[in-house]
C-alpha cells in the first residue's frame, strides 16, 4: 500500500525501474506481480518492526554482515531476482529507501495493467464492497483506469469522502460541500451588493 501524500525520490524511481526490467526479463507479467507482492510484504515488515528497519538502514552495521543476514532470512522466501536486488541495495547503501522503491515499482505495475492508485478518506476508513464498486465505476469512467483503493480514516471529517489521485484532490466531504456553499454565497452576495450599489448610484 502506498503512503499518502509522499513524493517518491528520483533515485528510488531509477531503482524501481531497474527491478521492473529485471522482473520482466525473468518472467513477464506474472513475475512482475510476484515480485511486487514480495516487495510490498518486505516493506510492511520493515514498517512493523523498528528494530529490523534500523538494521537495514544503520551505517554502523557492516554491509557483509547485513548481506549474510539478508540471505539467511530471504533465501527461498522471495524470488532470486528480488533477493539479488536487495543485496545490490545493501551494497549501495539504499536499503533505507525500500518504501520509495516499492511505491515506484507499484506505479510501474499500475501503468502496465492500466490501474491507478486512489487514496480514499472517510470518517472511519471503511467503505463497504458495494460502495467501493460504485466508486470504482465512477473513477474508471472519469480516468479510463481501474482504481486501486487505499482507505484511510479521518475522524475530523463530518461525512462524505475525499479522494486523492496523485496530486489531484477531489473533495466530496460534507465539510468541502459546506465550504463551497459558503464561498458561493459570499461571492453571489458580493455580486448582488455591487449590483444594488450601482443601481442606487445611477438613480
Amino acid at each position: 500500500m502506498s503512503t499518502p501524500n509522499r513524493t517518491i525520490d528520483a533515485v528510488a524511481r531509477v531503482y524501481a525501474q531497474s527491478l521492473f526490467e529485471l522482473g520482466e526479463a525473468a518472467g513477464g507479467d506474472a513475475k512482475l506481480v510476484e515480485i511486487g507482492e514480495e516487495l510490498q510484504s518486505i516493506v510492511e515488515l520493515v514498517r512493523a518492526d523498528s528494530t529490523f528497519a534500523e538494521f537495514l538502514r544503520s551505517p554502523i552495521v557492516e554491509r557483509e554482515k547485513r548481506a549474510g543476514t539478508l540471505r539467511r532470512v530471504f533465501d527461498g522466501q522471495v524470488t532470486d531476482v528480488l533477493l539479488r536486488f536487495l543485496l545490490v541495495l545493501n551494497d549501495k547503501g539504499r536499503l533505507g529507501h525500500l518504501d520509495d522503491i516499492s511505491d515506484g515499482y507499484g506505479e510501474l505495475l499500475n501503468d502496465r495493467f492500466g490501474r491507478i492508485e486512489v487514496d480514499v478518506y472517510t470518517i472511519d476508513g471503511t467503505l463497504d464492497a458495494a460502495q467501493l464498486e460504485q466508486l470504482a465505476q465512477k473513477v474508471k469512467a472519469r480516468l479510463g483506469k481501474d482504481p486501486v483503493f487505499h482507505q484511510y480514516a479521518d475522524p475530523a471529517m463530518i461525512g462524505g469522502l475525499v479522494l486523492r489521485i496523485g496530486d489531484q484532490l477531489i473533495d466530496g466531504s460534507v465539510r468541502g460541500q459546506l465550504r463551497g456553499l459558503r464561498e458561493s454565497l459570499l461571492e453571489n452576495g458580493s455580486a448582488s451588493i455591487r449590483s444594488e450599489s450601482s443601481e442606487f448610484l445611477e438613480e
